[in-house]
C-alpha cells in the first residue's frame, strides 16, 4: 500500500467529519456536556451498542482497542456511518416532532505486523441540540444550544500470546458547546446571554480481550476496557448581547475548566459467544462514577447535578452461510440496551431505553459490507417523567475492506 494514498484518504475523512459532525436533537442535552456517545459504529448499534469482547478481523471495534489486533496482515479498513433521526416529544404543554442527523463517524485500520494493528478516526464524545421556550414574569424566554464535543483518536492494539489481546486509545478532544437564553420583555427590549464551553484536551482508554476456543465451533471471548478520570483543560464564559444594538458583547463571567470540570473513570466489560463464525451473541455493561466529576456552575449556567451512569446492552448478528449465495452471505443483527443517565433533571433521573435491528449487505465485487438499520429508543426522567422522547433512527454505515497490502505475483 502506497502511504501517500493512505494520508490523502485519511485526510479527506476526517475533513469532511469535522465540518459535518451529526448532532443530537433533545431538550436533555441542555444539561451537562449533552448526550454522550459510545464509539459504536453503525453494526454495533444494529446490535444495542455491544462491542468490548468483539473481534472480528473484518470490523473495526473502537469500543475496545485490543480488538485491532485482530485485524487480518492483508487488510485496510475504513468504516464511515451517517444517521438521521426522527423525534417525537410529549411533556405537559402537549407533543412536538423534530428531526436530527448527519455524519456520524469517520475511522480507518490497518495492520503495521501480523501481530499489531493500528486504527484512527474521528467521533462524537457528546452533542447538545435543543430549542425551546417558556413564558417569564413580564415577558418570554427562549432557550436554544447547539454544538457538541469531538474526539479524534489514534489507537494501537497487539497480540503479545495467542488468544490475548491488550490495546490503547490516545485521543484529542475537541470541540465548543453553546447555550443561548433569550429575555424578551413586554415592552419588546430583548437581551441574548450565551455560555460558551470550549475543550481542548486529551483523554485515554486501556482494554484488554482473550478468546477460549471450545472446540472447533464454539468460541467465548472476554473484554474489558478502562478509561480514568482527569479534570479538563479548556475554559467556558458567559457572554450577555444586546439584541438590536451594535455595543460589544459583556463577558460576565469567565473560568478555566482545570480543576472546575472533569470527567469520570470509565469501566466496560463485556462477553461473546460465537459458533462457526457465523452466529455472535454479547452482552456489555458499562459504569461511570460521574456523581464524583466537577461540573462547577457559572453565573445561571451549568446548575447540572451528576449521578453514576451505568449501561447494559445485549446484541446478536447472523450470517447464514459466509459462502452461500446472496441473502445466506447476508448478516442479520438485533439488539437491545437500557441506560441509567449521568444527568438529574430536578432531582429526578434519566433514563433511556432502546432496541435496534439491521442488516449487514455485501457488496458484489468485494468485502465491503453496506449496514443498514434501524434503531428506537425511549428517554424520559424519573420518577417525575418531565419530558417524553422516542427516537426512531436509521443508521447507514459503509465498511471499505481493501487489499491493500496484497503483492500480485509476477507471472
Amino acid at each position: 500500500m502506497k502511504i501517500s494514498k493512505l494520508i490523502i484518504v485519511l485526510a479527506m475523512a476526517l475533513g469532511a467529519g469535522v465540518m459535518a459532525m451529526a448532532q443530537e436533537t433533545s431538550p436533555y442535552s441542555k444539561y451537562g456536556y449533552g448526550i454522550l456517545g459510545d464509539n459504536a459504529t453503525s453494526a454495533q448499534r444494529q446490535m444495542g451498542g455491544v462491542g468490548y469482547a468483539m473481534n472480528s478481523g473484518r470490523q473495526i471495534n473502537v469500543m475496545n482497542p485490543a480488538s485491532y489486533a485482530a485485524i487480518d496482515s492483508l487488510t485496510f479498513l475504513m468504516d464511515m456511518g451517517v444517521d438521521f433521526s426522527i423525534l417525537s416529544r410529549k411533556d405537559n404543554a402537549g407533543s412536538s416532532h423534530d428531526y436530527g442527523g448527519g455524519l456520524d463517524y469517520l475511522t480507518i485500520q490497518f495492520p503495521v505486523t501480523r501481530y499489531l494493528g493500528v486504527s484512527a478516526g474521528l467521533l462524537p464524545y457528546s452533542s447538545v441540540g435543543y430549542a425551546f421556550g417558556n413564558k417569564i414574569e413580564n415577558g418570554s424566554m427562549s432557550h436554544q444550544g447547539s454544538g457538541g464535543i469531538n474526539q479524534l483518536y489514534l489507537g494501537v492494539g497487539a497480540t503479545p500470546f495467542k488468544n490475548f489481546r491488550i490495546g490503547a486509545n490516545v485521543s484529542y478532544l475537541f470541540g465548543s458547546t453553546y447555550n443561548d437564553v433569550y429575555a424578551t420583555t413586554t415592552s419588546s427590549s430583548s437581551a441574548l446571554f450565551e455560555q460558551v464551553l470550549e475543550v481542548k484536551d486529551y483523554h485515554l482508554q486501556f482494554g484488554a480481550q482473550y478468546s477460549i476456543d471450545l472446540n472447533r465451533k464454539n468460541r467465548v471471548s472476554v473484554g474489558v476496557v478502562f478509561s480514568p478520570a482527569k479534570t479538563l483543560l479548556g475554559h467556558t464564559y458567559v457572554q450577555q448581547y444586546i439584541v438590536n444594538s451594535t455595543a460589544a458583547p459583556d463577558t460576565v463571567a469567565y473560568e478555566n475548566l482545570r480543576n472546575n470540570f472533569s470527567l469520570p473513570d470509565t469501566w466496560g466489560a463485556g462477553i461473546a459467544y460465537e459458533w462457526n463464525r457465523r452466529l455472535l451473541v454479547e452482552l456489555d455493561f458499562t459504569y461511570q462514577n460521574w456523581a464524583k466529576a466537577k461540573y462547577k456552575q457559572i453565573e445561571n449556567f451549568s446548575a447540572t447535578e451528576l449521578t453514576d451512569r451505568w449501561k447494559v446492552a445485549l446484541g446478536a448478528s447472523y450470517t447464514p452461510s459466509p459462502r452461500g449465495g446472496y441473502f445466506k452471505r447476508m448478516t442479520y443483527r438485533a439488539g437491545g440496551f437500557f441506560n441509567h443517565d449521568y444527568i438529574k433533571v430536578n432531582g429526578n433521573d434519566v433514563r433511556e431505553y432502546g432496541v435496534a435491528c439491521g442488516f449487514g449487505f455485501p457488496a458484489a465485487s468485494n468485502k465491503t459490507i453496506i449496514n443498514l438499520g434501524f434503531e428506537y429508543r425511549h428517554r424520559q426522567a424519573h420518577p417525575n417523567p418531565l419530558l417524553k422522547e422516542d427516537y426512531f433512527n436509521f443508521t447507514l454505515g459503509v465498511n471499505f475492506n481493501q487489499s491493500w497490502f496484497f503483492k500480485s505475483k509476477i507471472r
